[in-house]
């Protein structure tokens, strides 16, 4: 096989609110944290241990504008995209590296103000009835969708 394959899948909760950055010209850069957890026994201690990694994320353009617009701190999203790793001089005159995950594509999962709207409107409901799944809001799409009636 002589082809390669750079591609990132990601389901976690933002760290932080979008940060937004113009250049002249109209282009836009958005960069954020996600969160991802790993859970997991400890066999010798029988304790649920969390680990949580941290990952760069950057969007650009009207896909970045319509991160900053709809989404904040906590929320829970899926991204898409390529790893690419960069590097600058900081100021103190050291080479510093990172490695991000440029998105191709996102779907809002949940948000603060969803779920917050959800508790205060159904607290009972929430407590006795399992939850509905939270309608994905796609911001970008790779391929229109098609409307057939194969059975397949």
């Amino acid at each position: 096989m002589s082809g390669t394959l750079n591609k990132v899948m990601l389901i976690g909760h933002l760290g932080d609110e979008v940060k937004m950055h113009y250049f002249e010209g109209g282009n836009s850069i958005g960069r954020f944290p996600i969160a991802t957890n790993e859970t997991y026994t400890n066999k010798q201690t029988g304790e649920k241990v969390t680990n949580t990694d941290w990952h760069n994320v950057v969007v650009r353009n009207k896909a970045a504008e319509i991160c900053e617009k709809y989404l904040s701190k906590g929320d829970k999203v899926y991204v898409e995209g390529r790893l690419k790793n960069r590097q600058w001089q900081g100021e103190d005159g050291n080479t510093r590296y990172t490695t991000e995950v440029h998105v191709q594509d996102f779907t809002f999962l949940s948000t603060k103000k969803e779920s917050m709207a959800n508790a205060k409107s159904q607290p009972q409901q929430q407590a006795t009835q399992p939850s509905k799944p939270t309608p994905q809001q796609p911001a970008q799409s790779s391929a229109p969708q098609e409307d057939d009636d194969l059975p397949f």
